[in-house]
């Protein structure tokens, strides 16, 4: 058994908090700065409030030009308005458009005054006998940018982190590929060797006068085509397997008696069928058996060599999300069923992963290749239908035609 394999869904989650964790550390910083830089803004205004207000109020001299210079035309970000309460007298960092024409320059203007008025209250500049001005103003377009900071800077953040796992699932498993299909090409390559000189030593046997009649000679036949089978079975996995129209029903017939005569006689397999006899599906026989073998093979081992297995065929209504992924819509199926113990929920998609094992000198490989040979090479689907611990699991084979 494969340790990561087990902690890949507790990994996703402590990647998914960290994520969170520096996403809302980025916001509460981030506000603090607004915070920071509004109270200045504030501040700003409040002078230049003052500012104004000295102006009015004061005769022209090189004190009043100075506080112009250095306060009331040094604001080049904020945004302002200064109104007597019925009509706006000047505005200052508005961004009138230059072609704009008088009366769209004056309601313009008059939108941006009732949006300060909701944005923040005014502040009053008192001149002459008890009389008032008011400047209105907005936040400056730096605050603005940095209050939308945070929401971009997550945006991408998830962008990239979406773009990153699909790169990385991408090359993992053109990675895995890889491995799978050199692994196949090799063992076909180890494998056609000594079974080259078993046909040899068979037909040497065959042929000698002190085997003849020998049933010795035919067992080992026997055992000459399982090798094969697997042989061509590897060579299929190692490149594009040719898939033609199959009697399904007949093939899943054969691929049981071959394994029924190789497990415990406590075990009993039934065929059940909702199809016609002549139903055919796009297979590759050599694989398609491989899968069968390998998914009743577990079964039997789930029932600890005691139990039934019962394979039903019938047609599947092919889901949307396959159909947009161009599955073809007409499907049929396989639904393998034993009386096995069945599978926990939290562990129904862990069995299809490499190195996911209960057995003790498993390997984890049997599940995984199935899938990929159905899903890769078939163009269809397995997963588990149905499980129940104590009760039992189905899995489900679901091939084109």
């Amino acid at each position: 058994m494969l340790p990561i394999y087990d902690q890949k869904s507790r990994l996703k989650i402590l990647i998914a908090v960290l994520a969170l964790l520096i996403g809302a550390a980025t916001v509460i910083y981030t506000n603090l700065l607004v915070q920071r830089v509004s109270e200045r803004e504030q501040q700003q205004i409040r002078l230049y409030a003052k500012a104004q207000e000295f102006i009015i109020n004061s005769e022209s001299d090189s004190n009043t030009l100075f506080v112009f210079n250095e306060i009331i035309d040094a604001n080049a970000t904020i945004p302002v308005i200064l109104s007597d309460g019925q009509n706006i007298i000047s505005a200052k960092n508005i961004g009138l458009p230059a072609h704009l024409a008088p009366a769209d320059s004056v309601q313009l203007l008059d939108n941006e005054l009732q949006f300060m008025k909701q944005q923040h209250p005014p502040i009053v500049v008192k001149f002459g006998a008890g009389q008032v001005n008011y400047i209105f103003y907005r936040d400056s377009q730096l605050l603005r940018q940095l209050r939308t900071y945070p929401l971009v800077q997550l945006v991408v953040i998830g962008c990239l982190g979406i773009i990153a796992y699909f790169a990385f699932s991408s090359s993992r498993r053109a990675e895995q590929n890889r491995v799978w299909v050199g692994l196949a090409k090799e063992t076909a390559h180890q494998l056609g060797t000594p079974l080259s000189s078993l046909v040899g030593w068979q037909n040497y046997l065959r042929d000698s006068e002190r085997f003849k009649d020998e049933p010795i000679v035919e067992e080992l036949g026997k055992d000459i085509r399982r090798l094969e089978i697997i042989t061509e079975r590897f060579s299929n996995i190692g490149s594009v397997p040719m898939l033609k129209d199959e009697n399904l029903f007949h093939t899943t017939r054969n691929a049981i008696e071959y394994l029924q005569s190789r497990v415990s006689k406590k075990i009993v397999f039934k065929i059940e069928t909702d199809l016609p006899l002549d139903t055919p599906a796009r297979i590759n026989v050599p694989l398609f058996d491989w899968v069968v073998e390998n998914i009743c093979k577990n079964a039997v081992d789930a029932m600890n060599g005691r139990g039934s297995i019962t394979l039903h065929l019938r047609r599947v209504r092919t889901r949307r999300s396959w159909y947009r992924r161009g599955i073809p819509p007409r499907q049929v199926a396989v639904d393998i069923t034993d009386t096995g113990k069945g599978i926990p929920k939290h562990k129904l998609e862990s069995v299809f992963m490499p190195g996911f094992t209960t057995k003790k000198r498993g390997w984890g490989l049997g599940l995984a290749l199935a899938r990929r040979i159905i899903e890769n090479y078939h163009g269809g689907k397995l997963f588990v239908k149905w499980s129940e611990v104590g009760r039992g699991t189905t899995f489900r084979i679901v091939l084109n035609q």
